[in-house]
């Protein structure tokens, strides 16, 4: 490959914060800008399976390192865009991946439910985001997660489509009001990607994975794509690369969908 080409991709000498970092998509997103040359935070408020994030990337020599937040608390996100600032100098990119998946139909949602997603899927973003602003001093990118979900309707996921919805208006008005000082934010929309939290819907009462409901879900999600297939988490990994690269840098306020074709915008 040219090196011209490559270097459009390249995030030598980046810095970049992951929230989600534990598993499935933050994973993976920790992991790929590393090995694109980022300096990579990952952040999760689960620490014991962020460990294994941090393992991976300490078996390929990646410029790594974790931090335990909430992102759900404003102050606890600020709190790590101040101290990478202090660690590395700069904050380049910002990927607000966490999320939660739960599942009522509107006649039995509690305010608890609500409540519950409204702070991680969405307000979890708005936090991200302004953290990011506070410290992206020569501009930067910032990514955020929506979904299918926010754009189709889904039976019994109305709180998580109205957080992916709201996700998406909150991605147009940050591009208008974070441009003047260099910073793209744009999000992406995934279809459906087989994730450790979808999986988790797959599991019995005595916590082990039903293989055929598992088979069988994922059967009837790639029926709905025009290709026949269900996303990966590389393959959103790679989608938020581009966008956080040189590559990228007349996008912004725009909605990605690495979906597969099951919603055409």
């Amino acid at each position: 490959m040219d090196r011209r080409l490559q270097d459009r991709f390249s995030l030598d000498g980046q810095v970049a914060v992951v929230t989600g970092a534990a598993m499935g998509m933050g994973r993976e997103t920790t992991l790929t800008l590393a090995r694109a040359g980022a300096r990579v935070v990952g952040i999760d408020r689960n620490a014991d399976v962020m460990e294994e994030t941090k393992a991976m990337a300490s078996a390929e020599g990646l410029a790594c390192s974790f931090a335990v937040a909430d992102v759900s608390n404003r102050d606890d996100l600020m709190k790590v865009a101040q101290r990478t600032q202090e660690d590395h100098g700069r904050v380049d990119g910002w990927a607000n991946i966490a999320g939660i998946l739960r599942y009522s139909m509107i006649e039995d949602i509690t305010p608890d439910h609500v409540n519950e997603v409204i702070a991680v899927n969405q307000l979890g973003v708005l936090w991200g985001i302004a953290a990011a602003a506070s410290v992206m001093s020569n501009g930067g990118s910032i990514v955020n997660i929506s979904s299918s979900g926010g754009e189709m309707p889904y039976p019994s996921l109305a709180a998580y489509g109205m957080t992916k919805a709201a996700v998406m208006q909150l991605t147009r008005t940050a591009a208008l009001e974070l441009g003047e000082k260099g910073i793209r934010v744009n999000a992406i929309a995934p279809g459906f990607v087989d994730t450790p939290m979808v999986r988790n819907t797959h599991l019995r009462a005595d916590g082990s994975l039903d293989e055929a409901k598992r088979r069988e879900h994922l059967a009837a999600r790639a029926a709905q794509s025009p290709l026949g297939i269900t996303g990966e988490v590389q393959d959103m990994a790679m989608t938020i690369l581009f966008l956080m690269s040189e590559a990228g840098r007349f996008y912004t306020g725009q909605v990605m969908r690495p979906n597969g074709g099951v919603f055409f915008g």
